[in-house]
């Protein structure tokens, strides 16, 4: 009498092991992530809106003060680094810190660089909200972020299962949200177009499940 033969099948999708990124894949990503998000704050920064977080003090400071977005930015960033260096490790740690210092020091240079003649509020909402949606993406998988409530989201992710993206897009919205204090109507509202489209690209592209990064 014939056995019957049990034959298994591995998924190809979690039978391929990636390999670990390399030191130059990180700081490629690593750089090219900075100067999206710098790239991104500058035009908010131009058309004067806000964005969450520590970032959205940042600006607020900036705006009250006439100091650049960049101090302020990398001087609140750094309560958050105990935080990414206990529950994080020292690896992301570094690379976040060095994330938020090129972003620091690109911000406050890109005046010298970069000059708007016209750049539509609306226009710089969506389009500097995608870039630094990409940039905050490029530099999460690669296990970096830009400080602040991006580690407390990352966090969350790893320890708890909550999507980094939607925990990202929920502050941002509060924070814009409680600019309506200092800020007109409509430039809150720009602001928060800017806050959905960060939260939508790291929502629907890094989120529990989906590639992390090694």
């Amino acid at each position: 009498m014939a056995h019957p033969v049990l034959v298994l099948r591995m998924d190809p999708v979690t039978a391929v092991a990636h390999p670990a990124h390399s030191w130059f894949d990180d700081t490629h990503a690593l750089v090219a992530g900075s100067l999206f998000v710098a790239l991104g704050m500058t035009m908010f920064g131009h058309a004067g809106l806000l964005t969450g977080g520590v970032a959205g003090v940042a600006f607020l400071a900036s705006y009250a003060t006439g100091q650049p977005f960049g101090l302020f930015f990398f001087l609140l960033s750094l309560p958050f680094f105990v935080l990414s260096w206990f529950r994080l490790g020292p690896a992301f740690t570094f690379k976040s810190f060095g994330a938020v210092a090129l972003v620091s020091v690109c911000t406050t240079l890109a005046p010298k660089v970069v000059r708007f003649e016209l750049l539509n509020p609306w226009v710089a909402s969506v389009l500097g909200g995608f870039l630094i949606g990409f940039g905050l993406l490029a530099l999460l998988r690669h296990q970096a972020s830009v400080g602040g409530v991006n580690i407390l989201a990352q966090w969350l992710q790893q320890s708890r299962g909550f999507s980094a993206g939607k925990v990202q897009m929920s502050v941002d919205l509060v924070v814009v949200l409680a600019a309506l204090w200092v800020l007109p109507p409509l430039q809150v509202a720009q602001s928060v177009v800017g806050a959905i489209a960060i939260g939508a690209i790291l929502a629907l592209n890094h989120r529990p499940g989906r590639y992390l990064g090694v």
